[in-house]
């Protein structure tokens, strides 16, 4: 658990992180630098799932080499099926981290919703549903590896 207290507000107590593959964590299939290492270091505090429709068909090779649990999604409801998996999980307890339109609704119901400009850009429905905005996915993940980071963004 990463528990992260703000002033004036409730603290976070986050339990499970949920991670978009194609765009976030991973271009054209494969994993960006510095991912890997990332997920093995929040695994520690967190359950991570990583989600995806596999578009690149890569899953299958990429995901059992990380500490994570894969969720395949049927293409074309990608929304719908990662906002389930937050109130699944329990929205309070749970961060997400994407980049796409069909992540807007999972980051919105998130208690921490992390958008990405990664190298496939920024839907700007991501935008205005995320609590932050992060310039790279590095940049997302240390935001949970270093959550000092997320109270100074955070704060009212």
């Amino acid at each position: 658990m990463i528990e992260i207290a703000l002033p004036l507000r409730e603290p976070l107590r986050l339990q499970h992180l949920i991670l978009d593959m194609n765009g976030t964590v991973a271009l054209d299939g494969e994993l960006l630098p510095g991912v890997r290492e990332r997920l093995a270091a929040l695994s520690e505090a967190l359950e991570i799932w990583l989600i995806t429709a596999d578009t690149q068909g890569t899953l299958a090779r990429v995901g059992p080499t990380l500490p994570v649990k894969v969720r395949s999604l049927e293409p074309g409801l990608g929304g719908p099926q990662k906002a389930a998996l937050v109130e699944a999980l329990g929205a309070a307890e749970t961060a997400a981290i994407g980049n796409g339109a069909n992540d807007a609704e999972m980051l919105s119901r998130a208690a921490v919703g992390i958008a990405v400009l990664g190298p496939e850009g920024l839907a700007a429905a991501c935008v205005h549903a995320a609590d932050v905005v992060a310039p790279s996915i590095e940049a997302a993940l240390d935001l949970l590896l270093h959550p000092r980071r997320l109270v100074a963004t955070l704060r009212s």
